[in-house]
């Protein structure tokens, strides 16, 4: 499994099918990129006033909060980009930064409206 992990990693970090890239970042920045994407989509949540954890019960849950989907959407914007091989400037630090404010203002602001609740099925309101 942790083959598959690296595998990944390395693939991310050495350019395209193409070999278009000219710069190629190492695996101790992708894996730096991804901690800073996440700790900054969650200090960013926070600051905007988005709960920690999501209401109780917590498996049934619809609440959005910073620990779930804050970093998960920020993981997977980043992973997108660095897929396609575009790290900006200073080894991806500057985009995991901006992704990580993107992230936590999406899920703020336009999370409900892109993903709106289920309906409650005895009332047929929203939950």
């Amino acid at each position: 499994m942790f083959d598959l992990m690296y595998n990944a990693i390395f693939f991310a970090s050495y350019g395209n099918i193409f070999g278009l890239s000219n710069i190629t970042i190492g695996l101790f920045d992708i894996i730096l990129a991804y901690i800073v994407t996440i700790i900054v989509s969650i200090v960013v949540a926070l600051v905007l006033k988005i709960p920690l954890l999501p209401g109780k019960p917590y498996r049934y849950s619809f609440d959005v909060s910073a620990i779930y989907p804050t970093p998960i959407i920020a993981i997977g914007i980043f992973s997108i980009f660095l897929v396609l091989n575009y790290t900006f400037m200073y080894n991806g630090l500057v985009l995991a930064v901006v992704i990580g404010i993107l992230s936590a203002l999406f899920v703020k602001y336009l999370f409900d409206f892109i993903f709106p609740k289920p309906l409650d099925g005895d009332k047929g309101e929203d939950i």
